[in-house]
């Protein structure tokens, strides 16, 4: 089972998601992120799905989402090169000597303190999934108050571009 990165052009209307989201329900196949957003066009939205699956299924998936009326245009950014990120929000005990701990995984992992108090720090970082996992096991898990992450974003490198 591969990871593959959908990027997928839909209209932006309402009920679009959930057909798109049912198509993979109504099949068993698994939906590990999901992030939707309108593109510069307000009337067409830009979804990203990562999926476990095998190539064969995966296209299987491509050609079933392709018959939704709502849906534009679908590329499997994995098939190429592409550039991948994703957000997580955490929030960490910075008390006494986790402060200075805190402090020092964030520098090291390149993230920013968004938000501080005199007993938590609110942490901000970026990137592939793999980056937000090595801080995750990084940082002791007593610390760890709560977390939030978006899924991933994905883009075609270079000339590659998924566009009306």
């Amino acid at each position: 089972m591969n990871r593959h990165v959908l990027s997928i052009l839909l209209e932006n209307e309402p009920g679009a998601l959930s057909r798109v989201v049912g198509l993979f329900s109504a099949r068993g196949y698994n939906i590990e992120s999901l992030t939707v957003a309108p593109t510069e066009d307000p009337t067409v939205s830009r979804m990203t799905i990562v999926s476990p699956g095998s190539t064969e299924i995966i296209e299987q998936i491509t050609k079933h989402l392709n018959r939704l009326i709502e849906v534009i245009k679908v590329v499997d950014l994995t098939e190429g090169e592409y550039a991948e990120r994703e957000l997580m929000l955490v929030k960490v005990r910075a008390v006494g000597k986790d402060r200075e701990e805190m402090k020092r995984l964030n520098d090291i992992f390149r993230g920013r303190i968004i938000d501080v108090t005199d007993k938590t720090y609110t942490i901000e970082l970026t990137g592939n999934s793999d980056k937000l996992d090595a801080f995750l096991k990084a940082v002791d898990k007593e610390c760890i108050l709560e977390m939030v992450r978006t899924g991933s974003c994905g883009i075609g490198r270079g000339d590659r571009m998924l566009h009306l």
